[in-house]
């Protein structure tokens, strides 16, 4: 906790492992139960070390009494579910954790609630928590209340509840759930379903209020921890300060990132030339926040497949694909976020009541899909040009985001003066580029620091046989350039030594 400032710092190295305690692993020969959490913290810990990942990140562990809901459907605002331990067994995971450096992130809810008798509804026989109108107070998507937030006291409940957690159980970030939904009275609502402020807008003005409010005691309290807002539109300053106007939030996920970049994954090669914009548009708006790039629960339910049954073509071609995929998000400014499973390389989406597919780990591709995650992660926490300037518009340079008919992608990424530039590569295609040349802003010799076809990871093998040295032949405005050799679906990382 001494270091939790350092550890959660904007500079530094973030991968989140985002997790269902339920549903991570369970014991078959014990009816299928899910692992206590004191069973679950060495198997976690030496999962989550032995992949690199810096900080975990649990689906809300608050008492829920729909399991079903993964904990979004909150009665006991207090209390770690009662489903896998007491109190004091959830703050010896959370030890456990910390003891071995991982940093833990709590999923809060405090946009809405269930209307269960025994939760917080018509909780005196008055609409104490919620809107007396339904209009108001019921949320359409999830037949949910929603608190109200013009209430002094329902703020002074939310955010000694936010606190709490933060004091007594010694989490480092909190992930805000479903942001969106707050600060938008019109919200999965139709014309004529919702009341405007009293400026006759859209906007919740004392859903933002308690926003700002809520980070505002929270870094005050806790300094080193940090507020994560889950907020899929367009609002703006979610990550600046409230002094500056803003919401106040540490970080944002960047969920057009997250829809865009799935969207041109999921698309055929041959048709990925036309579509290039989906990857670069992010670059129009990457330096206005601090962000975090999300591959979550929610994109691997719902018949939405697991990331690598997204991914089109043939096995081989599939595995490539996920291959480039994580690769291109290390490789993007911004902290990263994995839900648990893609590290696997799993086939089926989530199902919570059954355990991750453990069976493959460590078998034919899967493996090399784990190798894959373990070395991108040790290359992002080493490589200061990688996570230095993740929140920083001086991070990220482009060297040709225009080869569109190649369906490839180069940049740079840039930490502090001291620590060597390094180049990424991208191929969105199945076919091997030779002899593809790209400026570069210094001479001399650049190693090939991971490659995403290698034969360790299950690819063809494909590469610069350890790297390449410069020519002084200018392009991309820069005034030297590398001839390479690009791996089919891969993405290749080039450092100055």
């Amino acid at each position: 906790m001494a270091q939790r400032a350092q550890r959660n710092a904007l500079s530094a190295p973030m991968f989140v492992y985002e997790m269902h305690i339920g549903s991570w692993m369970r014991v078959p020969e014990e009816g299928n139960r899910s692992l206590t959490y004191r069973e679950l913290a060495p198997r976690l810990v030496e999962h989550v070390q032995r992949l690199g990942f810096t900080h975990v990140e649990f689906l809300p562990v608050m008492e829920h009494p729909f399991y079903g809901s993964w904990g979004y459907q909150i009665t006991g605002f207090f209390a770690p579910t009662a489903r896998y331990g007491g109190p004091r067994d959830f703050m010896y995971l959370i030890d456990y954790l910390h003891q071995h450096e991982i940093g833990v992130i709590l999923d809060w809810v405090p946009s809405h609630f269930p209307n269960d008798e025994h939760g917080l509804g018509f909780f005196d026989g008055t609409h104490l928590y919620e809107h007396a109108l339904p209009i108001q107070g019921i949320h359409p998507e999830w037949d949910s209340l929603l608190f109200n937030y013009a209430r002094p006291e329902v703020v002074s409940f939310l955010i000694s509840n936010g606190l709490f957690w933060l004091d007594k159980y010694h989490a480092d970030a909190l992930r805000v759930d479903a942001v969106a939904s707050m600060l938008y009275l019109d919200y999965a609502r139709k014309e004529g379903e919702w009341v405007p402020n009293r400026h006759g807008g859209h906007e919740n003005i004392e859903a933002i209020a308690f926003l700002r409010r809520l980070n505002e005691e929270v870094y005050r309290s806790h300094p080193g921890v940090q507020t994560i807002a889950e907020e899929s539109t367009a609002w703006p300053m979610v990550s600046q300060p409230t002094y500056l106007g803003g919401l106040g939030f540490g970080l944002k996920w960047d969920m057009g990132w997250m829809h865009d970049t799935l969207q041109y994954f999921s698309r055929d090669p041959i048709y990925r030339r036309f579509h290039q914009h989906e990857l670069t548009f992010r670059s129009i708006y990457a330096s206005t926040g601090n962000f975090m790039l999300p591959l979550s629960h929610d994109e691997a339910v719902h018949g939405k497949g697991s990331l690598l049954g997204k991914m089109p073509g043939d096995d081989w071609q599939k595995f490539a694909n996920l291959r480039l995929l994580l690769a291109y998000m290390y490789a993007q400014p911004g902290k990263k976020l994995l839900f648990m499973g893609a590290e696997l390389g799993q086939w089926v989406e989530w199902a919570h009541d059954n355990s991750l597919d453990w069976h493959l780990s460590g078998t034919g591709s899967h493996a090399g899909i784990e190798r894959l995650v373990s070395d991108l992660n040790t290359a992002y926490r080493s490589e200061g040009a990688l996570h230095e300037g993740d929140c920083l518009p001086s991070g990220f340079e482009w060297i040709d985001a225009g080869d569109a008919d190649s369906s490839i992608l180069a940049f740079l990424r840039l930490g502090t003066p001291a620590d060597p530039p390094i180049a990424v590569v991208c191929n969105f295609t199945p076919v091997v580029r030779h002899n593809h040349r790209i400026g570069v802003p210094a001479a001399g010799f650049w190693r090939e620091l991971l490659n995403t076809d290698a034969t360790d990871y299950g690819g063809s093998g494909q590469g610069n046989l350890g790297g390449c040295e410069t020519v002084p032949v200018p392009l991309h405005g820069r005034p030297h350039s590398l001839t390479l050799t690009l791996p089919p679906l891969g993405a290749v990382f080039l450092r100055l030594d």
